[in-house]
């Protein structure tokens, strides 16, 4: 079995190669890693069993390139640009990896005359505002985006149905509402809140805990949840279909907050900054794991206390 993880070096991307490894020991996995990408946390055993391939996502001709030289039988793509403001402040860029990119991949697999399974991830930022008597939101839930990034989604979400339905390939797509966990970026709040914590405590900064908007409610899950939806989605799901990844539990941002301090012994202020507050936010949004769960047996198994507790001593090895 071959199979070919995009962005394999993201945040994503390295807890799939450890699930891939446990659970495909036999498996060929190709990476495509951007030129000059490293991994951040991934061990050196596990980057032995990879095999990788430098190209950019943007570029259709390298794409045919890699995919022509792997011909691989199942594909995770993963490659994206997902932080936010990163987003808003170049959104050729964003649409050009998040969409054209996309769009390059499967034309590059088109070219080949194979026919992989193929798995393309959206994002709960697709559904953006959504009414209070909508949740827990189902994946027929209309799509009212509140940031550039939630539109990016929608285009990539949307080219895969197409492409599905156009010229029959076999693609599984999915939904993942707020993932966070052990070697998530501190540009996400969870990973943000957890960095400040290890930081004072190290006496690296002044015991002020910077945020935002902490009244939000989001639906919160645990990145190692997440690759086995997207590998059990692979194994059990329907290609053409879609499938949310969450938790189908909404805490506010000051509840994570909250959990975090408390498993600091330091008193620590928390400070509310103007510049942290989104243009604009969605007050509360839950996720339905209903309909992977009928199909793939899959539900999360990490409950969010842990997922911080995991997160926050990842940091303070990091500080």
């Amino acid at each position: 079995m071959k199979i070919l993880i995009t962005g394999i070096n993201g945040f994503t991307g390295e807890h799939l190669v450890e699930h891939l490894c446990q659970n495909e020991p036999e498996a060929e996995i190709y990476g495509l890693i951007e030129k000059g990408g490293r991994f951040n946390n991934l061990g050196e055993r596990l980057q032995e069993r990879i095999k990788l391939f430098e190209g950019d996502i943007c570029n259709g001709q390298e794409m045919a390139k890699i995919i022509l030289g792997i011909l691989p039988e199942k594909v995770f793509h993963l490659a994206a640009i997902t932080f936010g403001p990163r987003v808003q402040k170049d959104p050729h860029l964003a649409m050009n990896v998040n969409f054209y990119g996309t769009v390059n991949l499967l034309n590059a697999i088109l070219e080949t005359k194979k026919n992989p399974l193929i798995h393309i991830p959206g994002s709960s930022a697709e559904y953006g505002l959504v009414k209070e008597e909508e949740n827990p939101v189902l994946e027929n839930n209309i799509f009212r985006p509140m940031d550039f990034y939630g539109v990016t989604k929608i285009s990539q979400d949307m080219v895969a149905y197409q492409y599905f339905r156009t010229y029959k390939m076999q693609i599984i797509r999915t939904r993942t509402f707020n993932q966070t966990g052990p070697g998530d970026r501190k540009d996400f709040v969870c990973s943000d809140f957890a960095y400040q914590i290890a930081l004072i405590e190290k006496e690296r900064q002044e015991p002020i805990i910077k945020v935002g908007n902490l009244e939000a409610k989001r639906d919160f899950i645990d990145v190692r949840d997440v690759v086995a939806a997207y590998y059990l989605s692979m194994q059990r799901g329907e290609v053409g279909e879609v499938y949310n990844v969450c938790s189908n539990k909404a805490y506010a941002i000051k509840e994570v907050l909250d959990i975090l301090l408390s498993m600091s012994e330091h008193e620590i202020e928390v400070k509310t900054e103007k510049e942290r507050m989104r243009p604009s936010d969605v007050p509360i949004q839950i996720g339905s794991y209903e309909k992977l769960k009928l199909q793939t047996g899959w539900k999360p198994t990490i409950n969010l206390k842990e997922t911080l507790k995991d997160l926050l001593s990842y940091w303070r090895n990091i500080v």
